[in-house]
């Protein structure tokens, strides 16, 4: 089985995620990222941020948590025993804080195949904007199937 190449220019649903600073401080000490902007209000205050700043990749996670009914790479990708995550890029424009509400969109730009059809490769984009409709971060995610 392969995944279908008609899935091209699919669109995920609207969905949203409200930022909360308990999330950063897990993903923070997850990451072990010590600059204390990331877990403490106060810290981030005084380095001239409104509220505790999210860590860079954090924009994953905000995927995780509002995961598409639409579009979805369990939905898409015929057999997950045989999947990997491929890649993962991200291009930043603004910061996401505590109490920002997030709108996630993403879409499939792409399904293609190497090795003679062996790996093939899905490729989604996703877009992040907070609450006031300013874009904050650009995802790219593959995902790769063996079909050996």
């Amino acid at each position: 089985m392969k995944i279908d190449p008609g899935a091209i220019g699919l669109q995920s649903e609207d969905r949203y995620v409200d930022v909360e600073r308990g999330q950063l401080r897990l993903f923070a000490k997850a990451v072990r990222e010590s600059d204390p902007i990331y877990s403490d209000v106060e810290a981030a205050r005084a380095a001239g941020y409104p509220d505790i700043p999210a860590p860079p990749t954090f924009a994953f996670s905000l995927s995780n948590l509002a995961p598409p009914k639409i579009g979805a790479p369990d939905d898409l990708i015929p057999d997950l025993r045989k999947t990997l995550h491929g890649e993962q890029s991200f291009e930043y424009r603004k910061m996401i804080f505590a109490g920002d509400r997030i709108l996630i969109k993403t879409r499939v730009s792409d399904v293609y195949e190497k090795s003679g059809g062996a790996l093939q490769f899905l490729v989604q984009d996703s877009e992040y904007y907070n609450q006031h409709g300013e874009l904050c971060a650009v995802a790219r995610s593959s995902s790769v199937m063996v079909n050996a």
